[in-house]
């Protein structure tokens, strides 16, 4: 929501200033190495000012710091001796306190004891990878690491060691052998050619034959230790990179995270890399991704960049190694900095970029993508018309709520959409669904505006700032751009403004809402604070920024939809629904509450909406495919749930085999196809005869669409409220 973000940033900033003036925070407070103790002094004053919810910072707050702070240092638990936890414990209730003095004590402490045994952890995984792993025999390990406990001795390290690294081996093994069985299977022989014993004749790389000798187990065995060391050594090669700074900015975000989730300190170079990503532009793969713990998942697919174009990535999917060319060798990037595994992903337009890749559905796959200049403003709205029973409808994509920051004017997602609706109404369209699927919010301003164009007038949002005032939005516009029936279409990836302005429209029943249980549950605004403005006579370096959460908002009829989000009038099932997604599965949310509902009228519609949800609640019970994609959710559940592994290879192997066979199932999930025909409007298709990368992304759009079971049903609504609709209106004229 980034303009009601910079609305109140300057309310903010100018009475932190003020507040901080009479603090009098400059860099003489301390001596330099200090400026760590600096910016305690400035992170805490400036949460416990202006944070929305501010968190008492006493032991129980300490107790929480101490346990995320070395969860994040050790997430495997294979650096820490049971013997240094106790000795860090007696800190654990006393972070709050060194906190409020600017006591650097407990990071000191364990900041150098990681420094020792990352250092002794290199020996000891060089050390484990000398020798052969032992595949023939059963035992198995637990990969839910938080539930493990610290080891107590060098011997109990190095098992853990050996068992974590026997796992990370076995799937580089497995690799190795189905290559050369793929290799060897798909070779070709030279007639009247002997090969030599032990050997086979192949094709080459230029089509010309040669022997190649088989490789023996043991000898695929010593290459993937190989390539589990290359792996580590580059890892280990990042971590040793890590300034003071770094390891420092994980402490701050370790007490910062507990006051919510979106709450987070920028370090210097992260900072430059938020203001890189606000520009709009930069060369990459054209992914967002998040950190939970040790694996880096993707959380968005920006359309039109190279992931969008090679359409084989999708939200959900976690990327466990990157490889920059066929001649290197693979990092593992599980337990890598964020920050750091984004430097192996980006890179120069025109290199590609090799991402081993778990999938949603818990396959393994390498996906190449060739790196490219990445528009962040590709997220405009577009449409199309589609014609279902002799009706058209018209459907309106919107992926994010954005607007120009310089001028409101110049270009935001209402007058788009706007525009989109007046195209359409030339179309004849009856009927209209705004898709809202992935749309992870905006600008505040644009939700008020668009929903202006469903309703007459009158209240939007009600937004509460820092403090208790309460502030209710409203549209003021008494025009009406569409005043048809209305499905808005919502995932579990839709947040923020997508769900200010579904509930809204849900409040007002101006629409249906269909899709997922719920919506994300992100209920809450966050500015950003550079620190370097709230320091006089800065000769400490540059700070950093601090994003924190300031206000909070709520439905028309008093509710948040912080972590309920908003509750879909027809529950369609989806790949998702048994996956841990959303604001409540966040660590440290705000909580849910109510306020008094505004005044405001229900929308006066003919449209009969018990009706046709009745209806769309007949057809899924009987829709096959929906069935199909309900027991797909809980085959993915189940598969992500798995913790407990086998280290024997043929349990191993036949694991792999069980899930590539279930996984067989649901592969004609992909085959289903509707009869309906999706077309752009002729503004668009002028554009498309002179501009091929439109044509080409409006193509695949219209092709997904055509096999896309829930834009199915969304028009089978439209059309249900488009029927009663007509009905309605015809007998109350009548009545008239």
């Amino acid at each position: 929501m980034k303009d009601i973000m910079k609305r109140n940033y300057k309310i903010l900033l100018l009475a932190l200033m003020l507040a901080f003036a009479s603090c009098s925070f400059t860099t003489k407070t301390f001596d330099d190495p200090d400026k760590d103790k600096l910016l305690m002094q400035l992170i805490t004053y400036v949460l416990g000012e202006g944070h929305f919810s501010p968190k008492e910072i006493n032991d129980e707050f300490s107790e929480q710091v101490f346990k995320s702070y070395l969860d994040q240092l050790d997430p495997f638990k294979r650096y820490f001796y049971a013997s240094d936890i106790k000795e860090f414990e007696a800190y654990k209730d006393q972070i709050d306190d060194q906190l409020k003095n600017y006591d650097l004590a407990f990071f000191n402490l364990t900041h150098q004891r990681l420094l020792k045994r990352l250092e002794e952890s290199k020996a000891m995984y060089k050390d484990v990878l000398e020798n052969s792993f032992d595949y023939s025999i059963q035992e198995e390990i637990n990969t839910e690491y938080k539930n493990l406990e610290f080891v107590k001795s060098k011997k109990d390290m190095r098992e853990r060691w050996r068992t974590q690294l026997k796992f990370s081996t076995i799937a580089n093994y497995d690799d190795l052998i189905s290559q050369q069985e793929n290799t060897f299977s798909n070779k070709k022989k030279v007639q009247n050619m002997t090969a030599v014993e032990g050997e086979d004749v192949i094709a080459n790389a230029d089509g010309l034959f040669e022997t190649k000798e088989k490789k023996s187990l043991s000898e695929l065995e010593q290459e993937a230790r190989q390539t589990t060391l290359n792996s580590l050594n580059e890892l280990y090669d990042y971590i040793e990179e890590r300034q003071r700074e770094d390891w420092f900015a994980v402490y701050l975000n370790a007490i910062v995270a507990e006051f919510d989730p979106h709450t987070f300190y920028y370090a210097p170079e992260e900072k430059e890399r938020f203001d890189v990503a606000m520009s709009g532009k930069f060369e990459g793969i054209g992914a967002r991704l998040q950190k939970k713990m040790d694996v880096i998942t993707i959380t968005e697919i920006i359309s039109g960049g190279p992931a969008w174009k090679q359409n084989k990535m999708e939200v959900g999917d976690q990327i466990l190694k990157v490889k920059q060319d066929d001649d290197e060798p693979s990092v593992n990037v599980v337990g890598m900095r964020l920050e750091d595994a984004v430097k192996l992903i980006k890179g120069p337009k025109g290199t590609d970029v090799i991402l081993t890749m778990k999938k949603v559905d818990g396959t393994i796959e390498d996906l190449t993508v060739t790196r490219d200049v990445v528009e962040l403003e590709e997220v405009y709205a577009k449409s199309s018309t589609v014609t279902k029973d002799d009706k058209k409808f018209g459907v309106i994509n919107l992926p994010g709520f954005y607007v120009n920051m310089d001028d409101y004017n110049k270009r935001n997602a209402a007058t788009d959409v706007k525009l989109e609706i007046e195209r359409l109404k030339k179309e004849n369209i009856e009927g209209l669904v705004l898709d809202l699927r992935n749309n992870g919010g905006g600008s505040l301003q644009t939700v008020i505006d668009m929903a202006g164009l469903f309703i007459k007038e009158g209240p939007i949002v009600q937004v509460k700032t820092t403090g208790g005032q309460k502030e209710v939005l409203k549209d003021k516009d008494q025009s009406i751009a569409w005043d048809g029936p209305l499905v808005i279409l919502v995932n579990e990836n839709s947040a923020s403004a997508s769900e200010i302005l579904a509930a809204a429209m849900q409040d007002y029943k101006r629409a249906l809402v269909i899709g997922s249980k719920q919506t994300f549950g992100k209920g809450t605004v966050q500015t950003v604070l550079d620190l370097n403005r709230m320091v006089k006579n800065n000769t400490g370096g540059d700070m950093g920024a601090l994003k924190y959460t300031i206000q909070k908002y709520y439905r028309i009829n008093g509710g948040s939809t912080q972590l309920e989000g908003v509750k879909s009038d027809v529950v369609v099932p989806d790949r998702y629904s048994y996956i841990a997604l959303g604001e409540k599965n966040q660590d440290n949310p705000l909580a849910y509450d109510k306020i008094d509902a505004t005044d405001y009228n229900v929308w006066e519609s003919y449209v009969d909406y018990k009706k046709a949800i009745d209806n769309s609640n007949e057809r899924i019970t009987h829709n096959e495919q929906l069935k199909l994609i309900d027991e797909n959710a809980k085959w993915i559940k189940r598969i992500r749930d798995k913790d407990q592994y086998s280290l024997n290879y043929d349990s191993y192997k036949a694991a792999l085999k069980l899930n590539e066979d279930e996984a067989k199932q649901f592969e004609r999930l992909t085959d289903y196809k509707t009869n309906l025909t999706f077309s752009s409007l002729p503004y668009e298709n002028k554009l498309m005869s002179a501009d091929s990368v439109l044509r080409e992304k409006r193509e695949r759009w219209h092709e997904a669409l055509s096999h896309d079971v829930y834009v199915e049903e969304a028009l089978n609504v439209l059309n249900d409220l488009r029927m009663t609709y007509s009905v309605k209106k015809v007998a109350n004229n009548v009545k008239e």
